[in-house]
């Protein structure tokens, strides 16, 4: 049984949850609590912040849900992002990112241009 934590600032999209589950073969899907989420969604932009202090909470939960060979979906700040890729492949978990497709169209209104994206989940790569 595989097992997964979530590591990014939105739920997972249908297709997303689909890939994650025929794709991987997993089972059981952590999300954070609302305290962790705030952390990982909410870095603070504090000059000498220690990345791997911040996310002390946020690796004791890893640790705690899954174990070798399980995944990590990682997304965010790019720093702490960099730090949990890190993290991930020293205690022997996958990280993964969603690839994703943009459509992205411009209208014009009141003279204002307006630009519109949509993202379409394709699949999960693997940070390497």
């Amino acid at each position: 049984m595989k097992k997964i934590v979530l590591l990014f600032s939105h739920t997972l999209t249908p297709s997303q949850r689909e890939d994650i589950s025929t794709t991987l073969n997993i089972t059981e899907i952590y999300s954070l609590s609302t305290p962790l989420q705030a952390i990982w969604s909410q870095v603070p932009t504090d000059r000498d912040l220690v990345m791997s202090e911040y996310l002390k909470e946020i690796k004791d939960f890893v640790l705690s849900h899954l174990d070798n060979g399980d995944y990590l979906l990682i997304q965010g700040d790019f720093g702490a992002t960099y730090t949990m890729v890190n993290f991930a492949k020293k205690y022997g978990f996958v990280p993964l990112y969603s690839v994703n497709r943009r459509i992205s169209s411009e209208k014009i209104e009141d003279g204002i241009v307006k630009k519109y994206s949509e993202f379409e989940h394709e699949f999960f790569r693997e940070y390497i």
